[in-house]
C-alpha cells in the first residue's frame, strides 16, 4: 500500500468522528445537494432500512463511465447485486476515505454475501483523478472497489441526475473538493432505494445490505 494512501486512511479514522460531530473538513452536504426525488426520502424508520428510504423506490439514473479496471462502468452491468454508490475524490483528506473504509469494513463483515456487492466510486476531480491513479488508491481499501472518471461534463451531468453538488475550494495543486458525501444505495433489480448519511457505522451497511439483498 503508498505510504500515501496508508497516511490517508489513518487521517480518515481519527478526523472522522470531529466530522460526524459536524466539524466537516472537505465535504458539504446541504439541502441543495439532495436528489431531486428528495421530497420522497425518508429518514424515519421504514421499509426495514437504516437509511433514508426512497419511497416508492425508483429505478436508478443510469450513467457510462471510465472505469478504474479498464471498463466502462454502467450500472446495468451490475444488475443482480447491490450497488452502494458514492461519489468523491482520492485527495480527500478525511470524508472519503474513512467512507472507503467502513464501506470496506461493511463489506468484510458480510462474509459470502459480499460477492453481491459492488461498491461505485465516482471522482468529482477529473483532473486528478484518472483510471489508473483511482485503481491504485481504492484496492488499498478493498479490491474489488471500483472507480468511476471521465470528461468533466460527463461526470456534472452524473451528479445532476443524482443531485450531487461538488465545489472547488483553494487553488494550486492542493485544492480540495466540497461535495455531497451521502451513500447511495441501490438494490438487485437497479432500483434507488436509500441513502445513507456520512458517518454511519459499518453495521447500519450491513443491516440494510442484508435487508437488500433479501428483498
Amino acid at each position: 500500500m503508498p505510504a500515501r494512501l496508508k497516511l490517508l486512511i489513518v487521517a480518515g479514522g481519527l478526523i472522522g468522528a470531529l466530522v460526524v460531530a459536524g466539524l466537516a473538513l472537505t465535504s458539504r452536504e446541504p439541502d441543495s445537494a439532495r436528489p431531486k426525488a428528495t421530497e420522497a426520502l425518508d429518514f424515519s424508520p421504514a421499509d426495514g432500512m437504516r437509511a433514508g428510504v426512497f419511497n416508492p423506490p425508483h429505478l436508478a439514473p443510469e450513467f457510462s463511465l471510465a472505469g478504474s479496471d479498464g471498463s466502462e462502468v454502467t450500472l446495468a452491468r451490475y444488475r443482480g447485486k447491490v450497488v452502494l454508490l458514492t461519489f468523491g475524490f482520492t485527495y480527500c483528506a478525511a470524508v472519503c476515505p474513512t467512507t472507503m473504509a467502513t464501506l470496506a469494513q461493511a463489506r468484510s463483515k458480510i462474509g459470502k454475501a459480499a460477492d453481491s456487492v459492488q461498491v461505485i466510486f465516482v471522482t468529482v476531480d477529473p483532473a486528478r483523478d484518472d483510471a489508473a491513479h483511482m485503481k491504485d488508491y481504492l484496492r488499498a481499501f478493498d479490491p474489488s472497489f471500483i472507480g468511476a472518471t471521465g470528461a468533466p461534463a460527463a461526470l456534472a451531468s452524473v451528479r445532476g441526475k443524482y443531485g450531487v453538488t461538488a465545489v472547488r475550494r483553494g487553488t494550486g495543486a492542493d485544492y480540495a473538493m466540497d461535495h455531497t458525501s451521502s451513500i447511495f444505495l441501490i438494490d438487485r433489480a437497479g432500483k434507488l432505494r436509500a441513502m445513507m448519511p456520512f458517518g454511519r457505522d459499518p453495521d447500519d451497511f450491513v443491516h440494510d445490505i442484508r435487508f437488500l439483498l433479501a428483498n
